[in-house]
């Protein structure tokens, strides 16, 4: 597949361009040779004359072919390209390593070495399927995101530079003054970032529409950890960051209805800002194409009347892999509510709590793996196995033979895990699900996965089901949360008590 084929048709680029469709922001960039400035398909600008259009695949393309980003529609505010951060292929990998910082502070060669791949290799990859080098890539990511936090805050630009995975101020206003011509200061007076306080930044983090918030919510309510997260009728929070330096954020909707999540950060290191809108992005799952998911999943006719009623449902991935690592443990055969309950129990005695608890509800950190692979497990109300299980993953991962690395295939990474004690292929699927974010990740032995395609009274085998979805690759993980959101909206309300019978005045019971 060459870039050629990771553009829509011309037709239809035209059509997107003129209509200003949101649903292909961040698909491809509208380049203007009369101007110099590349945009997003739904840029408020004048349309300019189809003779003067080129079209890129990515925003690291137009910039190597020498276009800027337009300043009206903001091309920082794109979501990413979600079917080449999507899956197990080499591109794919590749981009979620570079998103992880990868080429921050390690050469190319590096990059190339933990996909098996020469340098020659992975250059041509990319010039081939994106139109611009790794080295590009990661350069206009880091320039976007200074670009973003230039417009939005009013972080001093030394902090700026920081943030974006520059060593100095020089080196980033060098870089930014040659793929922008124009200064960062002078960026900045243009800007109407607001006023605000020095430890509270508010960023857009942009997405494909449609998207539903509140099913994310719903899902991410049910198994908020107290003391660690809060999530309310609106918003979701969480305590971020280490001892040394902890902060908290919120993220909700964006107010005026724009295809974007507002997210309030509060107390976290300028250096990891970039790494925090990473792990949110993954979290939310903004950088999908529900458009591209929807016309898969139709394939099969028990899923295609689910994603019609809601194309909007992403996959509720988590912020730690290590703590949907312990979720996915304590949670095997037993319901959420008391999946939750006993992890609770975990994170009251582990946990790491702050010396001033930022709200109520968000009050210490989640226990590292040191603090179970030796930790007295009783008391909890746990399993032997159960607590044996959490010991001996805790051990692993501190010993390496289990990680979270985002260059492992679906295949690779659930056979690693399923080596240990008391892991099995759903837990390694739902690990992968919701600690890597992997959209094809079927936790095919899911009690409510198999009877809700079986059908009412009936159930259907992992060995069948896995069949099954064969056509459906690479978003199977898509399909089980459309199941479980469906299971869950039908799921009878749970039966009233009757009430107590209260003393009438003459003594007797009303």
């Amino acid at each position: 597949m060459t870039i050629d084929d990771m553009l829509p048709s011309l037709e239809v680029c035209e059509r997107a361009r003129l209509s200003r469709d949101p649903r292909f922001d961040g698909r491809f960039f509208t380049a203007v040779v009369s101007t110099g400035i590349y945009c997003r398909p739904m840029c408020p600008a004048p349309a300019p004359k189809a003779e003067n259009v080129s079209y890129y695949a990515s925003a690291a393309a137009a910039e190597a072919a020498g276009y800027r980003p337009c300043l009206r529609c903001r091309p920082e505010l794109a979501p990413g390209g979600g079917a080449w951060r999507r899956g197990d292929s080499r591109l794919a990998r590749a981009l979620k390593l570079i998103d992880e910082g990868v080429l921050a502070e390690r050469p190319l060669a590096h990059l190339a070495e933990r996909l098996s791949l020469s340098e020659r290799q992975l250059r041509r990859l990319f010039v081939e399927r994106l139109g611009a080098t790794p080295s590009q890539v990661h350069g206009t990511r880091r320039l976007l995101f200074a670009k973003q936090l230039l417009t939005e805050t009013r972080l001093p630009i030394t902090e700026i530079a920081l943030a974006a995975g520059f060593g100095s101020q020089r080196r980033f206003n060098a870089a930014f003054l040659d793929a922008y011509r124009i200064a960062p200061r002078e960026l900045r007076g243009r800007s109407r970032a607001a006023d605000g306080a020095a430890t509270t930044l508010t960023l857009r983090l942009g997405y494909r529409p449609p998207y539903d918030f509140e099913a994310m919510l719903d899902f991410l309510r049910g198994r908020a950890l107290p003391g660690i997260e809060r999530v309310d009728a609106s918003s979701y929070a969480r305590v971020v960051g280490n001892l040394q330096q902890p902060g908290w954020l919120r993220v909700s909707a964006w107010p005026d209805g724009a295809h974007a999540l507002r997210l309030e950060l509060h107390g976290a290191a300028t250096t990891k800002l970039l790494e925090i809108v990473t792990r949110l992005r993954r979290m939310f799952d903004l950088d999908a194409d529900p458009y591209a998911i929807a016309e898969v999943l139709a394939r099969d006719p028990r899923l295609a009347p689910l994603v019609e009623r809601r194309p909007g449902l992403r996959l509720p991935s988590g912020w730690d892999g290590f703590e949907i690592a312990v979720r996915a443990v304590i949670g095997q055969r037993i319901s959420v509510s008391a999946a939750r309950t006993l992890t609770s129990r975990l994170v009251q005695r582990f946990g790491v709590a702050l010396a001033e608890p930022f709200a109520p509800g968000l009050e210490r950190l989640f226990p590292p793996p040191e603090a179970l692979a030796e930790g007295d497990l009783d008391a909890l109300g746990l399993t032997r196995a159960r607590a044996a299980a959490l010991r001996a993953m805790a051990a692993a991962l501190l010993e390496g033979q289990v990680d979270f690395r985002v260059e492992r295939s679906l295949e690779e990474f659930a056979a690693r895990w399923v080596r240990l004690p008391g892991i099995g292929p759903w837990t390694a699927h739902y690990i992968a699900l919701r600690g890597l974010g992997h959209p094809d990740a079927l936790p095919a032995e899911d009690l409510i996965v198999q009877r809700s395609i079986a059908g009412p009274g009936a159930r259907i085998t992992a060995k069948a089901l896995i069949a099954r979805f064969e056509a459906i690759r690479p978003w199977r993980g898509y399909a089980v949360i459309q199941l479980w959101r469906e299971a869950q909206l039908c799921a009878p309300a749970p039966a009233r008590r009757a009430p107590r019978p209260r003393p009438s005045a003459l003594g007797g019971s009303s």
